[in-house]
């Protein structure tokens, strides 16, 4: 039998390595597979440009206290593929699809594209379509891959709501260079009559998004209107126009986690499905697991190379302007509760706005450490580049060769311990863990 490397690779094949946002592809696939698109369980599909990951990761944790079997699909994947595709197991929880089941999609997607051009994210989600027909569950987390409109994810053909997280600038070449075009795209995942839940947006952002809304007939249940969500005195104040929530602080550390949960939970109450009360909420808050979001390492090999007792090495997929902002924002926190020197070591690709970026860690790092990224098939940042973009913003910076060098590099000349953290792509991100955990990674 294959392996789900051998079919990946060779999926692979089947059209450029570039982004291609289209339908037509998809649609002409999924027909001749029997539509399993049209006969999946409620779905709530998932767009926005940063917190996508986060609010999907507290509804499945939010669903499955409640005691709902619930299948999510979400991308890139950080080490291994199956992540990407995840289904109940025996007890109800949801975990990465089994090799074996993971074979068997491919090879039936891949039987029935019979060679015809169609991009790798295109045949990878009609087999996770393929997946969530067959295998029983109550709720589906569909997280939008690029944009929303044109994106892979937008065939499903019934929904029971649409989520649009916050929307900032990224991939403007591909989807406008602009807030209000960004918008436009992402609440392109909206339908007449189906509930759109709209996390905290910029004033530009939510009137494209309103627009959209009023052209297709979908109501809106909008931050700040509809629902909203805080933290006070160490813990999550959530309410709307039926109730008020005194929560605990979500597992996932950071501000902006606070409107990443409070999205998910005003989107928890609204699925039609049983069993979503207050319990099963707090539960869902304090049990959610995300990796890579803010996430500290440790008894590992990376956590091995930290020279000074009390050190941290922690790890963000954060990428883009937001994203540096939410991380910014989160170390100055760290900062006030536990003060220690900063070192950011970060890779990024080559088209992401790394000046953007970077800016935000201005006067909160005293080093940053540069980073190639291995194993991508798009263009990245080289680390002598990106470290001068670092030092004409004011920021000490140098390249290094690789993560283990990095760190090295991060903690010398320090007597005393350092909190290290490596950003600036899900790409990095998904090579840290890989080498924390021992495990051979799978391209994205």
């Amino acid at each position: 039998m294959r392996t789900s490397d051998e079919l990946l690779a060779g999926l692979r094949t089947l059209h450029p390595l570039r982004i291609d946002l289209s339908l037509g592809r998809i649609e002409r696939l999924l027909e001749t597979l029997g539509s399993p698109h049209a006969a999946l369980p409620p779905t709530i599909i998932i767009a926005g440009t940063n917190g996508k990951g986060s609010t999907t990761a507290f509804l499945k944790a939010i669903l499955e206290a409640a005691g709902k079997r619930v299948h999510v699909y979400t991308s890139p994947h950080l080490v291994r593929f199956a992540e990407r595709i995840s289904v109940p197991g025996a007890d109800g929880r949801s975990r990465p699809i089994a090799e074996d089941k993971l074979v068997y999609v491919l090879e039936r997607v891949a039987r029935v594209n019979a060679g015809a051009e169609i991009t790798f994210f295109e045949i990878t989600t009609a087999a996770a379509f393929l997946a969530f027909h067959e295998i029983p569950a109550d709720v589906v987390l569909l997280e939008v891959g690029l944009g929303g409109r044109l994106d892979t994810t937008n065939v499903v053909r019934h929904r029971a709501l649409s989520v649009i997280t916050p929307v900032s600038m990224d991939h403007a070449d591909m989807l406008g260079e602009t807030i209000p075009l960004i918008a436009r795209e992402k609440a392109g995942i909206l339908r007449a009559g189906v509930p759109g839940i709209i996390a905290l947006q910029t004033p530009d952002a939510l009137e494209a998004i309103r627009a959209e809304a009023q052209r297709v007939g979908a109501p809106l249940v909008v931050w700040g209107e509809g629902f909203e969500a805080f933290e006070q005195r160490t813990r999550l104040v959530y309410q709307d126009e039926d109730r008020l929530l005194d929560l605990p602080l979500p597992a996932l550390i950071g501000g902006h986690q606070i409107v990443n949960a409070g999205t998910a939970v005003a989107a928890a109450l609204r699925l039609p499905v049983s069993g979503v009360n207050e319990q099963a909420i707090e539960r869902g808050l304090t049990e959610v697991t995300w990796p890579a979001r803010m996430q500290r390492l440790d008894n590992g090999p990376l956590t091995r190379l930290l020279t000074t007792s009390g050190s941290e090495l922690w790890l963000d997929g954060g990428h883009n302007i937001a994203g540096g902002a939410a991380i910014a924002q989160t170390l100055g926190a760290l900062e006030e509760r536990a003060p220690k020197p900063l070192a950011v070591i970060v890779g990024m690709m080559g088209r992401k706005d790394a000046r953007g970026f970077l800016e935000h860690f201005r006067g909160l790092t005293r080093r940053v450490v540069t980073v190639p990224i291995p194993g991508t098939h798009e263009g990245t940042f080289d680390p002598a580049a990106l470290a001068d973009i670092a030092t004409s913003l004011g920021l000490p910076a140098q390249p290094s060769g690789g993560i283990e060098e990095a760190i090295r590099i991060a903690q010398a000349g320090t007597d005393g311990p350092i909190r290290i953290l490596i950003c600036g792509s899900l790409y990095v991100a998904g090579h840290v863990l890989s080498l924390q955990e021992g495990i051979a990674a799978q391209a994205n």
